[in-house]
């Protein structure tokens, strides 16, 4: 799995002997305190994750309690993408004219779900592995590729008055969940017809046997769809918005391995939608996947990389393989 995901260097909110260091919400609060604005002048939090701390009070709910602030929160659940469906009810929020200043978030706090004490139950003999190999694949495959960590972003109505900016000119994004089965999934199992059983419907004792809170991944699955689909995708908002790839000057990806680098270059390519990779900015191999907030952490080093210019434009991607949704976002540096 490390050979293929390309990961060098990975983050956990963990202490030496497994306990936590920091919660999902303390990781947020830490990404907000960077973003250095008055909170008072803050209408809106808007915070994606798909690891929170608990089930109820929502995650929002939870970062906010150590704000001194009031705002309107909003929590998108889900994965890779309620990062980016965050910060899209933060500018939708802006653009109505219902806001003037909005901070949004992407999270994940998921090595205590990966420890290896989680798979105790359900691997304790060799020979139960080497008799269903996939009860150790389709969860290490998601283990040896995850970081925690966190993102923030101020939106405002209008730019920076000192340095740049970063004009959102769209957000688009698409769910297909209603053409293909559940592929990622957490604090439920899969059934052999591709439904997906709850926890709810698992007697307490079978919780752990099951290794029903752990995320798990259908691999087979995700290798035949994940990237035709985007590529899919990315066709119709060009079109439809008239994007001419050939004006992107950056395009950050969201990639879970760089085992898809290729396939999503040659993606591009067969749908007519070439984008160079010297117009390329990852980071996945200095720091992981770290999901919903990988889109943040990426623009973050991008902004203060010192590489950008006004008039530039940087094209987003996020996918997301739990039921296969997509976003993408066009900036102009201003």
């Amino acid at each position: 799995v490390l050979r293929n995901n390309g990961s060098q260097t990975r983050y956990y909110s963990l202490r030496k002997e497994g306990s936590l260091s920091h919660s999902n919400a303390d990781l947020v609060v830490e990404a907000v305190k960077g973003l250095k604005t008055d909170l008072n002048e803050v209408d809106v939090l808007s915070c994606g994750t798909s690891a929170s701390d608990q089930s109820l009070p929502s995650h929002t709910a939870m970062v906010h309690g150590f704000l001194d602030s009031p705002m309107e929160i909003v929590s998108p659940s889900g994965a890779c993408c309620s990062g980016i469906h965050a910060m899209k009810y933060a500018y939708m929020s802006i653009k109505s004219g219902e806001a003037e200043k909005a901070i949004t978030c992407g999270s994940e706090l998921v090595s205590p779900m990966m420890m290896a004490r989680n798979f105790e139950a359900e691997s304790r003999s060799e020979s139960e592995l080497e008799s269903n190999p996939f009860i150790g694949f389709e969860k290490d495959f998601l283990r040896w590729m995850l970081s925690d960590g966190a993102g923030a972003a101020l939106l405002q109505d209008k730019p920076n008055e000192n340095g740049l900016s970063l004009k959102v000119e769209w957000i688009e994004s698409r769910s297909y969940a209603h053409e293909y089965e559940t592929c990622m999934y957490s604090s439920a199992d899969k059934n052999e017809d591709g439904s997906v059983k709850s926890w709810k419907e698992f007697e307490p004792s079978e919780w752990l046997d099951h290794s029903v809170f752990a995320m798990k991944q259908d691999v087979k699955l995700l290798g035949s769809t994940i990237v035709p689909l985007g590529g899919k995708y990315l066709t119709e908002i060009a079109k439809r918005k008239e994007l001419d790839v050939s004006s992107v000057d950056y395009f950050l990806p969201h990639l879970s391995s760089n085992f898809f680098r290729k396939q999503v270059y040659d993606q591009l390519v067969a749908d007519g939608m070439e984008i160079t990779e010297d117009k390329w900015y990852t980071n996945l191999v200095e720091v992981g996947n770290v999901g919903s907030a990988s889109i943040y952490i990426m623009l973050e080093e991008l902004f203060n990389s010192g590489r950008l210019e006004k008039g530039q434009k940087l094209l987003l991607m996020v996918p997301e393989s739990a039921r296969f949704s997509y976003a993408y976002a066009l900036l102009t540096v201003c």
